[in-house]
C-alpha cells in the first residue's frame, strides 16, 4: 500500500450500516458509493426523494449490487427530523456510523428554517444536533460506533466565530460569516459530544472531517469567482471524500480527531490529522453552544 491513505485502505464493511445525510449529490453521494462498494449497507437521506432516486440510479451504474435505501430527511425542519429518527428506529435496531454531511452554503439572502432559525446555522448545526440526539440510542447498541461530523476550511478562517449576540444574523446578514459560524458550530458540537460520550463511558465516538477545497454544487452561490477558484484550485470529489471515509472507517481513528487534506494549508491532498479551531477545545465555549442548542431545539441529551 502507498503511504497515502486512499479507498484501498478501507477494510471490508460487510455487515455494517451507515447513514449519510445529504447523500443525493456531491460529497454525500461520493461517500455513499465508496461505502456501498466496500459491502456496507448505506441509508442515504435526501430532502427531495426525486433527487435521491436519481442519485441511487447513478450509483447502481457504478456499484450494481449496492445495498442502499433512500429515506426522506429535511434538516431545515426539526419536526421532520424527529419524525425521521422515529421512523429510523422503528425500522432499524442498529447503526454503525452516522455521517453528518448535508449542508447549506452561503445563500445570497438570509433564509430561515421551518422553525425560524437562520438557514445555515439551523440546517448545518441545529438539524444535525437533533438528528444525532435521536439516533444516539441505536448507535450505542453497537460497540465502537462512530458519528462523523463534516466541518469546513472556513471554520478556521477570519470570520469563523460564534456570534453570540446575533446567532441568527437578524441584525445584519453576512453569508460568509453565517456559513463560517455554522461550520465552527459543527466542530464544537463534535468535540463536545465526544467529551460527553467519553465521560459517560460510552464506546461510541465522534470524529470530525472536512473536504478541503473540493468542487461541489455547494459553490453555486459564489458566482464567477467561485467558478474560477473551482477550476484552478479545487480537488475532485473522489479526493474530497477521503477525509470523511477515513474518519468513518480507519480502524486506528480515535474520537475527537479531525481529518482533512494534507497539503496547501489543508486545501487539498490525501487525508491526515488536521488541527481543529482552538475554540473547539475550549470547554466553556462548547458547553455554552451546547446548552443554547438544547434550548433552541427543545432537545435534551
Amino acid at each position: 500500500m502507498s503511504k497515502n491513505w486512499t479507498t484501498d485502505n478501507i477494510p471490508n464493511q460487510k455487515g455494517k450500516t451507515f447513514l449519510v445525510t445529504g447523500a443525493n449529490s456531491g460529497l454525500g453521494l461520493g461517500t455513499s458509493k465508496v461505502l456501498a462498494s466496500k459491502g456496507a449497507k448505506v441509508i442515504m437521506t435526501a430532502r427531495s426523494m426525486n433527487k435521491g432516486h436519481q442519485a441511487i440510479a447513478e450509483m447502481k451504474k457504478e456499484v450494481p449490487n449496492a445495498d442502499v435505501t433512500l429515506m426522506q430527511l429535511d434538516l431545515a425542519d426539526l419536526s421532520n427530523v424527529k419524525q425521521f429518527t422515529a421512523r429510523f428506529k422503528a425500522e432499524y435496531s442498529k447503526l454503525d456510523v452516522l455521517i453528518n454531511n448535508a449542508g447549506v452554503m452561503m445563500p445570497n439572502e438570509r433564509l430561515e428554517t421551518k422553525q425560524g432559525f437562520e438557514g445555515q446555522f439551523g440546517t448545518n448545526h441545529l438539524g444535525h444536533f437533533v438528528l444525532t440526539h435521536g439516533l444516539l440510542e441505536v448507535l450505542e447498541n453497537i460497540p465502537g460506533s462512530r458519528i462523523v461530523v463534516l466541518s469546513s476550511l472556513v471554520a478556521k478562517m477570519k470570520k469563523a466565530d460564534i456570534y453570540w449576540n446575533d446567532l441568527q444574523f437578524e441584525k445584519s446578514y453576512d453569508k460568509m460569516a453565517s456559513y463560517a459560524q455554522s461550520k465552527l458550530a459543527n466542530m464544537m458540537f463534535a468535540a463536545e459530544l465526544n467529551q460527553k460520550l467519553r465521560t459517560k463511558g460510552s464506546s461510541a465516538m465522534c470524529l470530525m472531517a472536512h473536504p478541503g477545497y473540493t468542487a461541489t454544487n455547494l459553490q453555486q452561490h459564489m458566482g464567477l469567482q467561485g467558478r474560477i477558484m473551482n477550476a484552478l484550485l479545487a480537488q475532485k470529489i473522489d479526493m474530497g471524500i477521503l477525509p470523511t471515509l477515513r474518519a468513518a472507517t480507519d480502524p486506528d481513528a480515535k474520537g475527537g480527531e479531525y481529518y482533512g487534506p494534507e497539503k496547501m494549508g489543508n486545501w487539498r491532498g490525501y487525508p491526515v490529522l488536521n488541527e481543529p479551531n482552538p475554540v473547539a477545545n475550549e470547554r466553556k465555549a462548547t458547553q455554552k453552544l451546547w446548552s443554547i442548542s438544547e434550548r433552541l431545539t427543545e432537545t435534551t441529551y
